[in-house]
């Protein structure tokens, strides 16, 4: 049995809560407005019946006085009286520009139908009279006021899930910047070991291959050891050549991939983008290691780089299996990963790196399931 935290517990009690609230808010206000209905009904039929006692004329001064006063004091009920055919009698608490205007008046008529039957007054000539209604504009807002508070409700939930959301990922940016501080911390000493022994092996062995390509890795180890240490940090941004550092790249991986792989790439003049060489170097290793995975050891990996106004666009193109529409944005989610081996984060990185430190884009361009996949890669122009 999961248990579970104590700030998920917080934000389960606090949806349940809500719910609560809502439900008995709702659940009396619609019983009140259902009295308040009632209410506002009887007072029309007392309203009708006092115009039909004024009608008839009967009873004494004081009596025709009392009955008129109720049907003066209805200051909140839109009313219309008419007769059989329609014509307006008269009206209260509400606006009639032209009573002449039969289309108007039988379209409102129709809509106050359609809110309540309309309440029949019988003349002693046998003649009819009807009392057309709407509810009183403070049932009306009576009626919306549950709904208005589901709202605010759900903005306050919202806001709660915001916040909570913006405190997990400031939490798991923490401890990515502890574990890239520490990883960077832990390399530093093996690192400075390596460097030393590779410099002695050198000067001793200065024509063995094995001890060049020794050179080489320690040197990559550096280089990954200064990647870490960045993060966190907010690196400087300079002016780098981007096409020789794509090179830069491609050589790397051409050296660690299997034969089968070709690398597609026709440099032309230097295209400057403002950028860090050694973040985005990373960037590129991690797309095109990606790259060379998604087409199994066999295919062309293509390069291709564009100026579009203060821009610079960096396309690489695999012939791998392709993506899921669904899956474009997912791929960048800390964690999802297709290999069996592997913690999902390098593509994470790249997004970070790119979309946080150089505020530019990375996304799949487009893709196509067993045909191969377009990564996009948009850095500011220097």
């Amino acid at each position: 049995m999961k248990i579970l935290s104590p700030r998920n517990k917080f934000l389960l009690t606090l949806i349940i809560a809500a719910v609560t609230v809502s439900f008995i808010t709702i659940y009396f206000t619609n019983r009140f407005v259902s009295e308040l209905k009632q209410e506002e009904r009887q007072k029309i039929d007392l309203w009708a019946n006092a115009v039909k006692y004024i009608s008839n004329e009967m009873g004494s001064c004081e009596d025709f006085s009392l009955i008129f006063e109720i049907v003066q004091n209805n200051r909140t009920v839109p009313v219309i009286l008419t007769d059989e055919n329609g014509k307006v009698i008269g009206f209260r608490n509400i606006e009639l520009p032209d009573i002449q205007d039969t289309v108007y008046v039988s379209n409102l008529l129709n809509k106050m139908r359609a809110e309540h039957d309309p309440i029949t007054i019988e003349l002693p000539d046998g003649s009819k009279n009807y009392v057309y209604y709407f509810d009183s504009i403070t049932l009306k807002k009576l009626n919306y006021y549950p709904y208005i508070q589901l709202i605010i409700i759900a903005f306050f939930i919202g806001i709660a899930f915001y916040s909570y959301g913006q405190a997990r990922k400031s939490e798991q940016n923490l401890i990515w910047l502890g574990m890239a501080k520490e990883t960077a911390h832990q390399l530093g000493t093996p690192t400075s070991s390596l460097m030393a022994c590779s410099s002695l092996l050198s000067e001793k062995y200065p024509n063995d291959e094995v001890v060049t390509e020794l050179e080489k890795d320690v040197k990559r180890i550096e280089t990954i050891t200064d990647r870490f240490s960045k993060i966190g940090s907010s690196p400087s941004l300079d002016s780098i050549d981007v096409t020789n550092l794509i090179i830069e790249s491609l050589n790397y991986q051409s050296k660690r991939c299997p034969r089968t792989i070709a690398f597609n790439f026709s440099p032309g003049n230097p295209i400057y983008a403002k950028a860090n060489h050694i973040l985005l170097g990373w960037v590129l290793e991690n797309i095109l290691k990606n790259a060379v995975d998604a087409m199994q050891g066999k295919g062309v990996i293509s390069v291709e780089t564009t100026v579009e106004k203060n821009n610079v666009i960096i396309d690489i193109q695999d012939q791998g299996k392709g993506i899921e529409k669904r899956k474009q944005k997912e791929i960048f989610r800390a964690g999802y990963t297709t290999k069996e081996r592997g913690w999902g984060l390098g593509l994470s990185l790249a997004k970070r790196i790119v979309e946080q430190y150089h505020s530019g884009k990375i996304f799949v361009f487009r893709s196509e399931l067993g045909v191969g996949s377009t990564f996009r890669i948009i850095l500011k122009k220097a």
